[in-house]
């Protein structure tokens, strides 16, 4: 609302993305594909951000190069032969298989990477069956895999898949195995961009700092946008919001991390957003307006 009040006044165009399917539907990349960068005016340069509760509300955080991790999502079928619970030599458990599966999982980061690698594999739900009687005809187990480049991610997929087939095979089962149909690009900072916009970073923390922060396994779909023109992804505290007026106001805690149950925003972060977002589009105009030359001129001159 700020920037389209001043619209008149912008010389350049800010293109705001309204981004769907953030969450595992790879949005960006769709946005990307129909034109987001290419759509004249050519986009040059990209911003975004994401609260994060591990940081006090009034922080901002972010580093260069690779800041957030791909990701993959998996989908694991085993199918045996079903029956009586009473009879378990007339079935082939997938049951069984499926737990030995999910240790085995565990052992690829701990024994097929360096321990100088990062990685996550990570199983999130394990369904079978439905009666106490009964040993089912299949079981399916989902989950998800992290690392911090995009080779890492396809070499631990392939483990992963080796290691399915193999367990099954081992246990006289069959299995199949289905991905998200597009695996999310790690998140990357562009190092030459990244110091220009730590300085209007700097503008906006309550601390006056961008906080150095480590690179973190969650996975962001801006990656897409990163892939394609230079940008900055930064992390905006939220993680001390109500302590104060917690018991007077029945505030919420806001430090509960991302994706938990009891997850509250807190609604102070919003204006800080704003305040960055609108930072990050002028100055970066004016950035480019001035060329090379402009990089202290944009962060220093006044809006």
């Amino acid at each position: 609302a700020l920037l389209k009040k001043m619209e008149g006044e912008i010389e350049g165009t800010v293109r705001l993305v309204f981004q769907p399917a953030e969450e595992g539907g790879a949005g960006m990349k769709r946005m990307v594909e129909e034109g987001v960068v290419t759509l004249s005016p050519e986009a040059k340069l990209g911003f975004g951000m994401h609260v994060w509760p591990g940081l006090p509300t009034g922080t901002i955080a972010a580093k260069p190069g690779t800041q957030m991790a791909a990701a993959e999502m998996f989908e694991i079928t085993i199918i045996g032969k079903g029956g009586h619970a009473a009879m378990p030599h007339l079935t082939i458990d997938p049951i069984v298989t499926a737990s030995s599966l999910i240790l085995n999982l565990q052992s690829i980061i701990s024994r097929t990477i360096s321990p100088l690698d990062s990685g996550v594999i990570s199983v999130t739900a394990m369904n079978a069956g439905d009666a106490f009687n009964v040993i089912p005809a299949h079981a399916v187990i989902k989950g998800t895999i992290r690392a911090l480049t995009e080779e890492m991610l396809l070499s631990l997929r392939q483990k992963v898949d080796d290691m399915a087939h193999n367990t099954a095979t081992v246990h006289q089962c069959n299995v199949t195995i289905s991905y998200s149909p597009d695996y999310y690009l790690p998140s990357i900072n562009d190092p030459t961009l990244f110091p220009w916009s730590k300085s209007v970073g700097e503008l906006v923390s309550h601390e006056g700092i961008v906080r150095d922060v480590e690179a973190t396994m969650g996975g962001e779909d801006f990656a897409f946008l990163a892939n394609e023109i230079p940008s900055t992804f930064f992390l905006l505290g939220q993680g001390s919001g109500g302590e104060h007026n917690m018991e007077k106001y029945a505030v919420p805690r806001t430090d509960y991390g991302l994706h938990h149950p009891s997850f509250a925003l807190d609604e102070e972060v919003l204006p800080i957003g704003v305040e960055l977002h609108v930072n990050l589009a002028l100055r970066g105009l004016k950035k480019l307006l001035m060329g090379e030359d402009g990089d202290d001129e944009s962060i220093a001159e006044e809006l």
